[in-house]
């Protein structure tokens, strides 16, 4: 394949490195027995904060845009889908070549690498269901046009929707499927099958959710107003929860039960393409979206009464900026460095600096006022990486399934 392998698997093998240091960071979780200076004290005004970003997880929502969206047989469709070579241009790579369940559906490259290395880092698939926007500069409106992208990508998947639909029809096995997801045989308009094929890979994306973490306890124990007993999340954690929702604003965009608000800011974490060259982010993903006929304003929204289409309709009175991305969930964070659209942060601890030292003049709040450096001590900024530890957990739900043959 054109890129280096030995460099791919140094950065693998670097980043398990650094994965396996981050396992040893976070020990400082489930213990106070060293620290003995008593519980951080939260406000009211904390705990309210606090309690909006759960219950994790959150329930179930059917996409109405997506008509097989919940749907088992679409499910078990989709995730054959996604793990079959077939579906690419050339028979050689899958959707899970970028997307490792054991990764957390990343793969930990700096830059993603199908039949050629793109531009940008590989996003995890956890937590998709029910975002407005896909991709770092929100290019897609809807899970499963997502999905069609990175499927005709030359530099990704490289399929045409003729490739795509011939496996369709000319596999027994995935017409069966087929038929048993959308209710009919395949039909013989090509664009509308690879379509199809897009909203049952959302259907079993849409059931990639990451388990609970140390940070969902402790703030179940404060929704049911009681006090967490010793031991259960750590002092250092507390004080980092207290910088996140108080003096480092991190809120401001991490908001929910998924700490991300779904929208496009510019953070200075990221600011070129390779080569050197700027990259538009989301002015570029707005213009791209409105042109999209497989957008939620065309004929495939399966929403019939096409109020799901609302912000897509508005997207061009956006007020964006160039530079601005997609802001990323904070949820198992530790497992998915590196960090930032290129991919060029290594460690959390490289993140936190950033903000804590960021020029001023780098960074502007929407309304155009420079926002100002935290300047956090060394403890503080140890503390928020810990806080930011405690909101990944290492148990991955999802588990194959074989399904067996379809009659």
């Amino acid at each position: 394949m054109p890129f280096d392998t030995r460099q791919r698997k140094r950065t693998a093998s670097r980043l398990a490195c650094a994965a396996f240091a981050a396992v040893c960071a976070m020990m400082p979780w489930a213990s106070t027995a060293d620290e003995g200076t008593g519980t951080v004290a939260f406000t009211d005004a904390d705990i309210k904060t606090i309690l909006s970003h759960g219950p994790w997880p959150t329930p179930e929502v059917r996409d109405p845009t997506n008509r097989v969206s919940g749907k088992p047989d679409a499910i078990e469709f989709g995730t054959r889908l996604f793990f079959d070579q077939r579906l690419s241009g050339k028979g050689i790579v899958s959707c899970a070549t970028c997307h490792v369940p054991e990764r957390n559906w990343t793969d930990n490259l700096t830059r993603g690498v199908g039949m050629t290395e793109v531009d940008r880092n590989t996003p995890t698939l956890t937590n998709l269901r029910a975002s407005r926007w896909y991709g770092w500069d929100g290019a897609a409106d809807s899970l499963w046009s997502q999905n069609l992208r990175p499927l005709l990508d030359a530099r990704e998947l490289a399929a045409t929707p003729g490739h795509v639909a011939q496996l369709i029809r000319n596999d027994e096995q995935l017409t069966c499927r087929y038929r048993k997801a959308f209710g009919a045989p395949p039909p013989a308009d090509d664009e509308a099958l690879v379509v199809n094929v897009g909203k049952a890979l959302a259907a079993f994306l849409e059931t990639l959710v990451s388990g609970r973490t140390p940070f969902d306890n402790f703030r179940d124990v404060l929704a049911r107003g009681k006090a967490p007993s010793a031991g259960t999340y750590s002092e250092p954690a507390q004080r980092g929860l207290k910088i996140f929702i108080g003096k480092g604003g991190c809120t401001h965009c991490h908001t929910g039960p998924n700490f991300t608000s779904g929208e496009f800011f510019s953070t200075g974490l990221s600011r070129f393409a390779p080569l050197g060259k700027p990259d538009p982010g989301r002015p570029d993903g707005i213009r791209k979206v409105l042109e999209s006929r497989f957008n939620l304003l065309g004929a495939y929204n399966d929403d019939a009464t096409r109020q799901s289409a609302a912000h897509t309709r508005a997207a061009g009175l956006e007020k964006t900026t160039v530079g601005d991305f997609k802001v990323p969930s904070l949820r198992n964070l530790v497992l998915t460095a590196p960090y930032g659209r290129d991919g060029r942060v290594e460690t959390l601890a490289e993140v936190v600096r950033h903000y804590s030292e960021l020029d001023p003049i780098r960074l502007h709040a929407k309304d155009g006022k420079p926002a100002t450096p935290l300047k956090l001590s060394a403890r503080e900024q140890t503390d928020l990486v810990v806080f930011l530890e405690s909101l990944s957990t290492f148990t991955n739900p999802w588990r194959p399934d074989d399904g067996g043959r379809c009659n």
